[in-house]
Order: C-alpha cells, then structure tokens, then sequence
C-alpha cells in the first residue's frame, strides 16, 4: 500500500491481494499471519484483522486455532468435528478390535496436523469415554471398545 493510501477501505484492498494470492497458486493451504500483512503492506493489526474478516464472510477463510487462517476452497470437505471424534473414527477406519494396539500420539498428530499435546488431550478424552485404555508412560494405548456412532437427523 502507498503512504498516502486512504484508510478507508484499505482492509478490502488487503483482502482482495490475499484473494488474488489464493487463486495464483492453488496450493496455498494457509493465509499470511496478521504481522506478514502488517509487515507487507504496512498497516495496522486492526487493519490486517478486517482483511481476515472479510475473507472470511466472502467464504474463501476460516480461523484455526492458535489465530492462523486456512484458505477454503469451493467444493473442498473439511471435517470440523472435534479432534477426539476424528481420532475415535481411526478405530472404524482401521478395523481395529478391542485390545488392539492404537497409532501413537505423534502419529496421530501428524496424521491429522496438529500438535502432540493437542492429540494427547483427545485422546484423554477417548481414555475418560472409556474406548482407549491408556498404557502409562512409554507403553502403547490398547483399543478398550469399538465406539458406536449415533446417527444424527
């Protein structure tokens, strides 16, 4: 942006930049963080926040956790459940039976692009709902039941 650009609007001149980005190259995944598009385009962080907001509602953007951004894709399916009932589907996914070894937690946490001890809270979860049984340290999670999946109307 140029110094004497007016303020007004300038977010939707940002945001039309990262949606120009997000066409060029369709491999993108993840938006620019607030401090590149301040940096870029010397703005300021509320500036930078509107942009998001606004691709956002235009339906090309969503938050993730930890206040990054995905780029959303038409026709793209993206599971939005909770991790623990993503992580609870591997059990169906895999056929595993009761007392069979369950991946481990950085597996799964690359399986599914998130942090460690992001995973290792889901699956306390899945340990508390009584499907994993937990190993203790250093030992693999056991498969305690197959979970059944409710249908929903």
């Amino acid at each position: 942006m140029s110094q004497q650009a007016s303020p007004r609007g300038t977010f939707l001149q940002v945001a039309e930049v990262v949606k120009a980005q997000i066409k060029a190259n369709p491999e993108m995944t993840e938006l620019p963080s607030a401090s590149d598009l301040v940096r870029d385009h010397k703005i300021s962080r509320g500036v930078a926040l509107r942009a998001f907001k606004v691709l956002q509602e235009d339906g090309v953007a969503e938050p993730v956790a930890g206040g990054r951004w995905r780029v959303v894709r038409a026709g793209e399916a993206v599971d939005r459940r909770p991790l623990d009932e993503r992580i609870a589907d591997v059990i169906t996914a895999e056929g595993l039976a009761a007392g069979a070894d369950f991946p481990s937690a950085s597996d799964l946490a690359e399986r599914f692009g998130v942090s460690r001890p992001t995973v290792t809270k889901a699956l306390d979860k899945l340990e508390a709902a009584g499907v994993l049984a937990s190993g203790g340290q250093g030992k693999v999670r056991t498969v305690r039941a197959v979970p059944i999946r409710e249908e929903r109307s």
